[in-house]
């Protein structure tokens, strides 16, 4: 167990995550969960696998993990999100990281699974900064799609972070309804003038982008689902703008 290392989660009705998740997170010497008024039971079961449990109102996922963030004792953070999983390769990285940090920041791999599937090209790896010292970095505030700044050099590990994104299709539909308009919203705040063409054009590049530019096709069938997911995302985002738009 690493006594200087803070994990943080936050979440909302995640009762079929968190358990796993905070187990994977043994080695770390504090847990936090921040919860948003869960109807699930998930503040009993993260208490119940040895997190510390906070009930917070919800304020967008940067500041929602800027929150989480100020509660952290530990000299390091790691940010892990509920559906996504630390395997032991990947912990004994990290302890070795931190007895001899090269950096204040650290990106990890991370490998998507869409409805069980592992996409190796729609969702191709990406480098996602977790794990920093606490002190050096922060979240941008961002209603969705934060990210961590951090005010120090940053290096890369090697060994990817699990990432369960979708396991039905119904949960798919569900985020791009709660992801769609939060891009809107923040299209919105920053005055962003949207056309009824936007989302057409969007939702079509996206697709494009993933299914065909990145390889998606070469995933089967889940790829061409993630990539109309996408799409799907994209295109509701700027019709949400551009309908909020009309209305004023």
């Amino acid at each position: 167990m690493s006594p200087k290392l803070s994990a943080i989660v936050i979440v909302k009705n995640e009762a079929h995550n968190i358990a796993a998740c905070l187990d994977a997170l043994a080695f770390c010497g504090e847990r936090i969960v921040v919860d948003t008024d869960s109807s699930d039971g998930t503040p009993a079961i993260a208490a119940a696998h040895g997190a510390r449990v906070v009930n917070h109102a919800w304020e967008g996922f940067g500041k929602q993990k800027n929150f989480a963030l100020s509660l952290a004792a530990g000299e390091w953070v790691l940010s892990i999100d509920a559906d996504e999983r630390v395997d032991a390769a990947l912990a004994r990285e990290i302890e070795a990281a931190l007895a001899a940090p090269r950096a204040d920041g650290y990106e990890i791999p991370r490998v998507t699974r869409f409805l069980g599937r592992e996409m190796g090209r729609a969702a191709r790896p990406d480098f996602v900064l977790r794990l920093f010292r606490r002190g050096k970095a922060r979240f941008t505030d961002d209603l969705v799609h934060e990210r961590v700044v951090c005010d120090g050099p940053v290096a890369r590990l090697r060994t990817p972070l699990q990432h369960d994104s979708v396991l039905r299709l119904e949960d798919a539909l569900s985020r791009i309804d709660r992801y769609s308009t939060a891009n809107a919203q923040m299209m919105i705040q920053a005055g962003r003038k949207v056309s009824f063409a936007s989302g057409i054009t969007h939702g079509f590049w996206t697709f494009f982008r993933v299914y065909v530019l990145r390889g998606g096709f070469l995933d089967g069938k889940e790829g061409f689902l993630l990539a109309v997911a996408n799409a799907e995302g994209s295109y509701y985002r700027y019709m949400k703008a551009w309908l909020a738009g009309r209305s004023k």
